[in-house]
């Protein structure tokens, strides 16, 4: 085989880089030729064309020394007017000559010797193949006329002072100033303002005309009226202003038809400028100017990056925004890529926001858009995702690039962004705050299945809020639950503060409850100064250090609060109990319960950690004591701990699960295998030792390892949660992890089943008749309606679908917009909803963020808005730690040694501890729990509807039967109503009807006859409720299911629920009252060795017990 490098020839000796730079003489006889490029370019004329056209710093110089030459030319004819003596007579010859001395007529040669050789050259370099094209031109003929005549009187003196209209220099002046702008916008690499330039374009045209019409008319005048020109100025300003006053006025023929023409010109000209002006104005207001360099750097700002406003979006952003003091002197940047809606300009024109909210037409894709946003100098970008679009995952795309080009624009710019699908965030991880839609969503419907309303307390908790809401009204709740819901998360540094700092060196749970006991503040979390990781009630073994950021829930913020010290009352010498009565409150209750920000400073050093205990009096005479309350420790001691046995639920589990739970459903404590997305944090659950095969996952077809067809035949031990959906997506990952929390009693894990139709029979086959909760999700069809508001309309109807089916069913949704929880269990003809809009109203008419708070299905956690998030957002600019506190709060992210949220329920046997106080001291000493607020639920006497009505006929015929007879005393056992007249009218008389056709029509002898009779009787005597309940049972008769769970359902339409978050420590107790607690980690504490038994609380001397869930 040939070597391939023998070849190759070898390079010659003499080769070196200087000779591959300068070339090698010894290489000319080599075939190779040197090629030169762009040799078009370095002819003469391509060299001054370079210079003088296509460089646009040469060519900037040239136009500004062209500009500057024709104001010369003009300055020079005003001086030549100025310095020539007023003619004598009337001759025509004082229009074509005039009297010009030496000096000036060479400065005047000179100008226009320069001027007429730019002008020769710059025609010769701009030829392209047309002569006359170049000739014609109205610059170049100007040129011409001025300067041509001064060149022939070099050569011909006699023709020095010939007449020549220099002041038409003016105009090739202005053709000049508009060249020069462009290259100026050209040569520093800058978009040019179409405005600016307009705007300049028709200054100098009404300049230039009156300049024009100046010179002309004193020039026209000079065989008149001699007029100078300050008198012609005089009557050029009162002629074009159409004032008119007629003292001075043209008199010779030629003047006149000189402003004849010129009013022509200027009603041509100038219309036509105003006209582009206009248009330029119109175009500008619906793309937004420009938010100037200098106010960016004095003024602070921040951007909001939006696919379309909505009037919606707008004010829920500019109300929460500028709620808090400190942001008050910023201004709002809107970056959005469509034009301003009506209604939103309409707001953006009232004075309160027209001065610090701008609206910017752009893309944040564009870096022209983001300069004019100046994002580089902004405080804070905000970027939100459309939710009304049916491909939310193309809605996700957008968002990521645009906070791509944000951070590539402005990477030290702060980033809060909102994603809608959980896998699309880990592509904007860099972002320093992120709110995830679908997370949220599904966590906030999860835990409202266990902790009821947890929604609403999240809602309340991020919404800005003085507590005022609900205060005008005559209804006690009303009152109670807009106070509490001015409670919102606050933070603080514990040396710096006047609640926590005195609790120095003591522990987390001692802190928390003698702050609440002490100022009524709500302490939930701590965060170490060297760690970024928040723990929410990390439990009596943290101690607190002097650096330690505290975490509080309170009606304001410590800053914003005034102190009231308040001097030992005389005291009698029987001494009194703590909590005698409703009428001895103590002074910090009672400034609690009246909702002001003044707070007591009581002094209690008299009672001590070790101290006597809150007791209660001896019960009639017996000498018994009841159960007591244990202090609670500075610093945690470890029997103590050992006792309340914290693990006591996961290891009464574990002894208990061959007794309680089947055989096939052992669980093991692990993490998920599979996630579907990447970005959250690991949650440690309950898993099932051997995975289920996937044909054992429908739970309406039978397969070879099972034959049930129905969730009854599976005999599930407690009640089902049903999750209604359009698709299966990836956010109900989040919905299944918080149920599944290790923290979570295995025996009070509920079985979950994914519905993704809803026809009445696979309703009824999943178990709807004994279900805990029904989730309905199912919108995502819908998002794409034409009107905004109809994107809830089919989970709305849909709600209302299951509501009037199955109406005690607990239904939990989400809505995109608040407005439409109106909508949530309507009822036409219900008094008590229609009270309920009027005080919404109101409420929204005083300026209230929270108007529809006081709407049943949100009071009772039935329902939220995702536009909640939008706000936790925007409160994530203000405090950085929301976001983190509401995914801890949900269970999204844990972090070891950090509390979760749960819930327990007040029983008759919990009643003796009687106040909210009581209950926090009690938490606090047995387990270590922190409440932070009660879901109450109390009876209410509501108007009654139509469809609450449920008549009984053959109590109805006795009745009637009895008056007919003359009795008193008549039998009215109508299920809702004893009075008669409350019946529907129309099913009343439809009633009567009916029995008067029973007893008019024809007598049959025949069994068959009667009995045909009765059952149009009984059809026409039904009420809605019961065609209802007749048409469900008589599907689940012909399913082959059970109608004794559906006998059982009840309408609770006479009950209402509400949320008090943090009440005042001397709220009562009542009966079925949902605590929340913030129940520390249990994996942060030892195990207990001892034998494992139900945890009680036992008085002093341990005569009773109760269970620790139950209090």
């Amino acid at each position: 085989m040939v070597d391939l490098e023998s070849e190759v020839p070898p390079l010659p000796p003499r080769y070196r880089f200087r000779d591959l730079l300068l070339g090698d003489q010894g290489w000319q006889n080599d075939d190779r030729v040197q090629v030169e490029f762009y040799m078009n370019e370095n002819t003469f004329k391509e060299r001054l064309k370079l210079f003088f056209i296509k460089n646009q710093r040469s060519s900037l110089r040239i136009r500004l020394f062209n500009f500057s030459l024709k104001l010369l030319s003009c300055l020079l004819y005003i001086i030549r007017v100025l310095l020539e003596s007023p003619s004598q007579g009337n001759e025509w010859s004082h229009i074509f000559w005039v009297n010009r001395s030496l000096p000036l007529w060479g400065l005047q040669v000179l100008v226009a010797l320069i001027s007429l050789f730019e002008t020769v050259l710059l025609g010769y370099l701009s030829y392209k193949g047309n002569i006359w094209e170049q000739i014609l031109r109205i610059p170049f003929i100007l040129e011409i006329i001025n300067a041509v005549p001064f060149v022939i009187s070099i050569f011909w003196p006699s023709l020095r002072n010939l007449f020549v209209p220099v002041f038409l220099n003016c105009w090739l002046a202005k053709h000049a100033l508009e060249n020069m702008i462009n290259d100026l916008h050209r040569a520093i690499q800058r978009t040019q303002s179409a405005m600016f330039n307009q705007v300049l374009i028709l200054i100098s045209t009404l300049l230039c005309l009156i300049f024009t019409c100046i010179c002309g008319i004193q020039h026209l005048e000079r065989i008149g009226k001699k007029l100078n020109l300050f008198d012609s100025l005089y009557f050029c300003i009162v002629t074009f202003s159409t004032v008119g006053f007629g003292d001075v006025t043209p008199e010779t023929w030629s003047s006149k038809l000189f402003v004849v023409a010129m009013i022509c010109v200027a009603l041509v000209v100038l219309p036509i400028q105003f006209e582009q002006l206009a248009y330029l104005w119109m175009e500008r207001q619906k793309s937004g100017g420009n938010y100037s360099r200098h106010r960016a750097q004095t003024e602070k700002h921040v951007v909001l990056c939006v696919s379309s406003l909505k009037i919606d979006l707008l004010m829920d952003f500019l109300n929460e925004f500028y709620a808090h003091p400190r942001l008050q002197d910023y201004y709002v940047v809107i970056l959005c890529p469509t034009e301003m809606d009506v209604q939103v300009r309409r707001v953006l024109q009232i004075p309160m926001w027209s001065q610090r909210v701008i609206y910017l037409q752009g893309s944040a894709l564009k870096d022209q858009d983001l300069l004019r946003a100046k994002m580089d100098d902004a405080e804070a970008c905000f970027i939100l995702s459309s939710r009304c679009e049916v491909d939310r995952t193309s809605s996700d795309h957008q968002t990521i690039l645009r906070a791509w080009a944000v951070k590539d624009f402005a990477p030290n710019c702060p980033l809060y962004v909102q994603i809608l699908k959980p896998e699309n965030k880990f592509h904007i991880k860099f972002a320093d705050h992120v709110v995830c839609e679908e997370e949220f969503k599904y966590a906030m419907l999860a835990l409202n299945c266990i902790c009821p309303a947890t929604s609403t307390l999240i809602t309340l908790l991020v919404h800005t809020s003085r507590g005022q809401e609900g205060q005008q009204s005559p209804e006690q709740w009303q009152k109670t639950y807009g106070r509490c819901s001015g409670n919102e998360v606050y933070h603080i540094t514990l040396e710096e503060s006047a609640f926590f700092a005195e609790y120095e060196g003591k522990s987390f749970t001692y802190a928390s409850f003698h702050a609440h006991k002490k100022f009524g503040v709500c302490l939930i979390g701590a965060r170490r100064e060297d760690n970024k990781n928040i723990l929410l009630n990390p439990g009596p073994r943290y101690i607190m250090n002097a650096t330690d950021i505290c975490f509080y829930i309170n009606i304001t913020k410590e800053e914003n609060s005034a102190f009231k010290n308040q001097d030992q009352q005389k005291k009698s010498s029987v001494p009194q109990p703590f909590y005698h009565g409703p009428s001895r409150l103590p002074v910090h209750s009672i400034i609690a319960s009246m909702g002001t920000v003044a707070i007591d400073l009581q002094d209690t050093s008299c009672r001590s950690a070790s101290g006597p205990t809150l007791s209660l009096p001896a019960e009639g005479g017996k000498g018994v004591r009841r159960p007591s309350i244990a202090p609670v420790l500075e610093v945690a001691d470890t029997s103590s701990i050992h006792t309340c046995d914290l693990l006591s639920d996961q290891s009464e589990d574990e002894t208990t699960s061959d007794e309680k739970m089947p055989s096939n459903l052992e669980y093991a404590k692990g993490y998920p295998p599979y996630s579907p997305y990447i970005g959250s944090s690991p949650t440690l659950c309950h898993l099932l030792h051997e995975k289920v095969p996937f044909c054992c996952l429908r739970l309406d077809k039978s397969c070879q390892h099972n034959y049930y067809e129905d969730a009854k035949a599976y005999g599930f031990k407690n009640k089902l949660i049903i999750v209604a959906a359009e698709t299966a997506g990836n956010g109900l990952y989040n919905f299944i992890v918080p149920l599944r929390a290790y923290y979570r009693p295995k025996k009070e894990l509920n079985p979950i089943v994914l519905l993704l139709d809803n026809p009445l029979d696979d309703l009824l086959r999943c178990g709807v008749t004994f279900a805990a909760n029904m989730v309905v999700v199912d919108k995502e069809s819908t998002m794409s309606a034409e009107e905004d508001y109809m994107a809830d309309a089919k989970t709305i109807v849909n709600v209302q679908t299951l509501f009037r089916l199955f109406s005690s069913l607990s239904i939990i949704t989400e809505l995109t917009h608040p407005a439409n929880m109106r909508f949530m269990q309507f009822r036409a003809k219900d008094c008590y909803s229609l009270a309920l809009s009027k005080l919404e109203k109101k409420e929204r008419e005083r300026g209230s963020n929270l108007a529809f708070m006081f709407r049943l299905p949100f009071a009772a956690g039935r329902v939220f808005s995702i536009s909640m998030l939008d706000t936790l957002l925007y409160q994530s600019f203000v405090k950085d730690y929301m976001i983190s506190i509401t995914r801890l709060l949900l269970g999204l992210d844990t972090m070891p040694g950090s509390g979760f949220l749960c819930s327990m329920k007040i029983t008759e046997d919990d009643l003796w501890i009687r106040t909210y106080a009581r209950l926090y001291q009690k938490l606090c000493s047995a387990t270590g729990d922190v409440p932070i607020g009660i879901y109450r639920t109390e009876s209410q006497k509501l108007a009654t509807s139509e469809s609450q009505i449920s008549i009984s006929v053959e109590e109805w015929e006795d009745t009637k039967d009895c008056r007919d007879q003359g009795h008193a005393r008549g039998n009215h056992r109508n299920s809702t109503s004893s009075d008669q007249s409350d019946h529907p009218l129309l099913r009343r008389k439809s009633m009567q009807w009916a029995r008067r056709l029973s007893r008019k029509g024809p007598k049959h002898s025949g069994k068959t006859a009667e009995k045909i009779t009765q059952q149009r009787l009984t059809l026409y005597r039904r009420s809605e409720r019961q065609e209802l309940a007749e048409l469900v049972k008589n599907r689940m008769k012909h399913l082959g299911l059970s109608t004794v769970g559906y006998d059982e359902m009840n309408d609770h339409q006479n009950t209402l629920s509400y949320i008090l978050i943090n009440p005042s420590p001397d709220t009562r107790l009542e009966l079925n009252d949902v605590v929340y607690l913030i129940r520390p980690d249990p994996l942060s504490f030892l195990p207990n060795n001892e034998p494992v038994r139900n945890s009680s609380i036992c008085n002093a001397a341990g005569a009773d017990s109760r269970e620790e869930t139950q209090l």
